[in-house]
C-alpha cells in the first residue's frame, strides 16, 4: 500500500471549489485509495473560511473519509522545533503550517500543497 498523504487546506480548498479540475481529481483519487490524510488545523482553516452554512456543511462531509492525524503534545512539540529549525535558516512560516508539516511528518511526510515555503522543510516530500 502507498503512503497517506496530508492534504493542506490550499488543495482542499481547490476539491470543494472547482468540481472537475485536475487538483480535484487528485484529492477525489487520494480519498479512494484511502491515503488522504487531514488534520484538525486543516479543518479549523476550512471552515473559518465557508461563506454558508451549506458549505460549512459540504466541508464536513468531504473531509468524513480521511485518515485524521491527532494534533497531540508530542505534535505540537514537533511543529514548534520545525519553526525553530526554519528560523535560524532565516525562514518564518506560519505556526498552523508547522503543525501541518509536523502532522505529514508523523504519517510518512508526503504533503499534497500550492504552499511553496512547505518546500524549505526537509523533511517533506511535497507532492
Amino acid at each position: 500500500m502507498n503512503s497517506p498523504v496530508l492534504i493542506d487546506t490550499s488543495y482542499w480548498i481547490e476539491y470543494i471549489n472547482r468540481p472537475g479540475s485536475e487538483r480535484m481529481r487528485r484529492v477525489a483519487e487520494l480519498i479512494r485509495e484511502d491515503r488522504a490524510a487531514a488534520t484538525g488545523i486543516v479543518l479549523a482553516e476550512l471552515l473559518r473560511g465557508a461563506r454558508t452554512n451549506a458549505e460549512m456543511e459540504k466541508i464536513k462531509a468531504s473531509l468524513e473519509a480521511v485518515l485524521w492525524v491527532e494534533t497531540d503534545e508530542r505534535l505540537c512539540a514537533r511543529a514548534g522545533e520545525i519553526g525553530f529549525e526554519l528560523r535560524r535558516k532565516g525562514v518564518t512560516i506560519p505556526t498552523t503550517d508547522c503543525i501541518i508539516a509536523a502532522a505529514a511528518e508523523s504519517i510518512g511526510g508526503n504533503l499534497l500543497t500550492l504552499d511553496g515555503h512547505f518546500g524549505e522543510i526537509d523533511s517533506l516530500t511535497l507532492l
